[in-house]
């Protein structure tokens, strides 16, 4: 594994090398020794490894053993991180085991507490876990050289990487990945300082600096290969050849959280002091409020993903179906609704209620787009009335039976041509954006003018502020004069027939003309 930091992994040595005093520091000398066990071929000298389980006090230090003879290293780490920070691990190839040292004694306490409950494993193998005779592991950097860092070389020198710096590529991203979840996942192994966001390639990437090597190498080790949402969106994580980003702007694109006072730059929305400010003080405060992104894993889940088991998803298990309550019933219809909620997501059915028809059931396709259409509609505008979106405890939508005539108050949209979100790898799940007066205009006949535009939306029932036509004027930018007024215009003119088989495809926008 390229790249190791304070955790440093040891190969197999002989029982002089491991036991010198460049390896541990230990202020036992009547510890018990490890012995290769090679130059007899005894089976009665080959492992006399702190053997007694109990009689060791508590220490920082972890020894583990019966490990799998295929364990890796982040195997090892795996066990260790979610009860703190791993600063250290020795693995003992030949003899199937390792060293394990956690930041505190307290977090190694808990970690076997916890596993005196819980039989740990290593790829489906039970293992042992107790307290070590060392108080701290120690080892040999002496030959550590300017060169690329790695986690053991051929001769068995120990190096750590120089960079704190992560480059991140999102691989399957079938879900938008906003800076923002990608703090609040990182922030879990370390103090976030600085994020970069970027598309190379067509792929989403990401340049995330930590305060310390340390802290990048346990998120490498724990996150790189994971899924961010269940089966998508696949991080693949290598440290960057930089040692410090050096970020102008706090925007959706690129952060400092030690800088709130940079500016927001050209067209991109400002980060709210406060909020910068919070994040700085700590990294963690903002956990679990992102919808849709990695909340706080309890510790048996999050071994089970750091070992790869499970994906990094906080909402596997939930509903895909919203309520949406205080709707202007006189105006609101299933086709309204599928409109404006299309824009987070795929959505299946829509039932108003028939004995509370201020209210409505939406199926989204998932869970995930659920919960971002919830964080993003919650509170907004619709027909002049603020309506409220909360998970449903529905399961599903139900049709009406055969033969029941429910008004029109339901409608299936399973087969709808008008889904954003069926094309896999779409560009459209990198343009999601909160609702905002300012709306994204796509499919534009060539002979369509901005008059004709502004008098379109503005018979939508609104006030056009501002235009903008790219330059190939297939697209433009239209800002109308509130939040309100843009989500009318999207639900009546979103797929508007402009003629010449040319339908308008309209989308909030993030930019402000």
């Amino acid at each position: 594994m390229d790249g190791i930091s304070d955790v440093a992994v040891g190969v197999k040595r002989g029982s002089d090398e491991l036991l010198s005093s460049s390896m541990y520091n230990s202020p036992n000398s009547g510890m018990s020794s490890i012995s290769d066990g090679t130059s007899n071929g005894s089976d009665s000298k080959k492992l006399r490894v702190e053997d007694r389980v109990g009689d060791a006090p508590p220490s920082r230090v972890l020894h583990i053993r019966k490990l799998p003879n295929e364990v890796s290293e982040a195997d090892v780490i795996a066990l260790g991180l979610p009860f703190g920070k791993v600063t250290n691990i020795l693995t003992l190839k030949g003899k199937n085991q390792a060293f394990l040292e956690l930041s505190t004694e307290e977090a190694a306490i808990t970690m076997v507490n916890y596993y005196s409950a819980v039989t740990p494993h290593v790829r489906n193998v039970p293992v042992f876990i107790q307290y070590s005779n060392h108080k701290e592991l120690k080892t040999d950097n002496a030959n550590q050289s300017g060169g690329t860092p790695t986690s053991g070389s051929s001769d068995g020198t120990l190096t750590s990487p120089s960079s704190p710096v992560l480059r991140i590529i999102i691989d399957n991203m079938f879900y938008p990945v906003t800076l923002d979840v990608l703090q609040q996942i990182f922030s879990k192994f370390g103090t976030v300082m600085k994020i970069i966001t970027f598309t190379k390639n067509n792929q989403f990437q990401a340049l995330l600096q930590y305060s310390d090597a340390a802290s990048a190498q346990q998120a490498k080790v724990a996150l790189d290969g994971q899924n961010i949402y269940n089966a998508c969106c696949t991080l693949r994580i290598d440290y960057s050849k930089l040692v410090n980003l050096n970020v102008k702007y706090n925007n959706d694109k690129s952060r400092d959280y030690t800088r709130p006072e940079l500016p927001s730059g050209d067209g991109q929305p400002a980060v709210d002091p406060s909020v910068a400010a919070a994040f700085s003080k700590d990294s963690n405060s903002l956990l679990g409020k992102i919808p849709g992104a990695l909340s706080p894993l309890s510790a048996a889940a999050a071994a089970a993903a750091a070992a790869g088991r499970v994906a990094l998803s906080g909402h596997s298990g939930s509903s895909g179906v919203l309520l949406v309550s205080n709707l202007n019933e006189e105006m609101v219809t299933p086709q309204s609704l599928f409109t404006l909620f299309g824009v987070y997501g795929d959505v299946q059915r829509v039932k108003i209620l028939y004995n509370k028809k201020d209210s409505a059931l939406i199926q989204m396709a998932d869970s995930n787009q659920a919960q971002l259409a919830m964080s993003h509609l919650n509170g907004q505008k619709m027909y002049s009335k603020i309506i409220r979106v909360t998970m449903s405890k529905h399961q599903t939508v139900q049709l009406p039976r055969d033969g029941l005539d429910d008004q029109g108050l339901t409608k299936d949209f399973t087969n709808s041509p008008l889904h954003r979100f069926k094309k896999p790898g779409s560009k459209n799940f990198q343009n999601i954006f909160p609702p905002s007066a300012t709306l994204h205009l796509s499919n534009i006949p060539q002979d369509i003018t901005e008059d004709d535009l502004r008098v379109l939306f503005t018979n939508s029932g609104g006030t056009v502020k501002a235009f903008k036509f790219f330059q190939d004027r297939k697209m433009a930018l239209l800002q109308m004069s509130t939040i309100e007024e843009a989500i009318q215009c999207l639900i009546d003119l979103h797929n508007y027939n402009m003629g010449n088989n040319h339908h308008l495809r309209v989308s909030f926008s993030k930019s402000i003309i």
